[in-house]
């Protein structure tokens, strides 16, 4: 837990469960926005910088003026592969379900066991890796069960765990520059990149960024304001006065909360597969979390 001579504002439990009720609003959002993967997805990180840019200028202005060119680039890699996240992940809503894409795409965390001797040089424990295999077991599952069904949302669980490795990577491109910056300034800089690079893929392709009806624009500023901004921030906060594993447990929280949503709003019914598959990998991510937090 975090300092106990301070006392937080709100329950970090509160704060933990409007974070997973926001982030687990995400995929809805995504399935109610009629629009294209790149240009939903170029939106969600385009006005949450927007909804930054005053506040990272009057509270970080001086922070990041003071940057070295290292670590701007370092910053734009990260959102680099931020935007890779969301257009890969966005795009899978397309061809599968939100069960499978949801629960899919949080297996970051344990990418980021695998991927972090390579990146950082963090040493993988038997334990983590135990919990990667347990993972692509529930993940074969799934898939198993999708080609059943006639095969068209394997591609959409194809694509949601490439969402979910490239999250891993700006994770990890993110670790040592996040050390030494506040958390907003590094919030703008990563969104802000992405943004660059999600806007421009847009514009190469020519694909439209108006006309969209009612639903659409609600659905864009919904993911931004509320998923991005509210469900993110919400974690970030608790971090302060709860240990990382328990956070990190947390987030099974979205996989849950939004397949309840898909339920109500879409009619999207757990089949036997969906729910052995993901209980795997619910379970691998943790005991994963419970890992970390020990080593910690």
């Amino acid at each position: 837990m975090a300092p106990k001579d301070s006392h937080p504002p709100l329950p970090p439990l509160v704060a933990l469960s409007i974070g997973v009720t926001a982030v687990s609003t995400g995929a809805i959002f995504v399935r109610l926005a009629e629009a294209p993967a790149l240009v939903t997805a170029a939106y969600r990180v385009g006005i949450a910088s927007l909804v930054l840019l005053p506040l990272a200028w009057w509270h970080a202005r001086e922070e990041l003026f003071a940057l070295r060119g290292k670590d701007i680039g370092l910053a734009a890699i990260a959102g680099g592969f931020l935007a890779l996240h969301f257009a890969t992940w966005i795009a899978s809503l397309d061809h599968t379900s939100v069960a499978n894409s949801v629960i899919l795409v949080n297996t970051n965390p344990l990418w980021v066991g695998l991927m972090a001797p390579l990146m950082t040089r963090d040493r993988v424990g038997r334990g983590t890796i135990i919990c990667i295999l347990i993972s692509v077991a529930g993940a074969m599952i799934i898939g198993w069960g999708d080609i059943a069904t006639g095969g068209k949302a394997l591609w959409g669980d194809a694509l949601a765990l490439m969402g979910s490795i490239f999250a891993a990577a700006y994770l990890l491109m993110g670790r040592n520059l996040r050390s030494r910056l506040s958390l907003l300034a590094y919030i703008f800089l990563c969104y802000g990149s992405a943004a660059v690079f999600l806007w421009g893929a847009v514009v190469i392709s020519g694909l439209p960024v108006s006309g969209f009806s009612g639903t659409t624009w609600g659905a864009f500023a919904g993911m931004a304001l509320f998923s991005q901004l509210v469900g993110h921030s919400s974690y970030n906060w608790a971090l302060k006065w709860m240990s990382t594993s328990t956070v990190a447990v947390s987030l099974l929280g979205e996989p849950i909360g939004a397949s309840i949503m898909a339920f109500f709003f879409f009619n999207e019914a757990l089949t036997a597969p969906k729910f052995i598959g993901g209980g795997l990998i619910l379970m691998a991510i943790y005991l994963a979390a419970r890992l970390e937090g020990r080593s910690t």
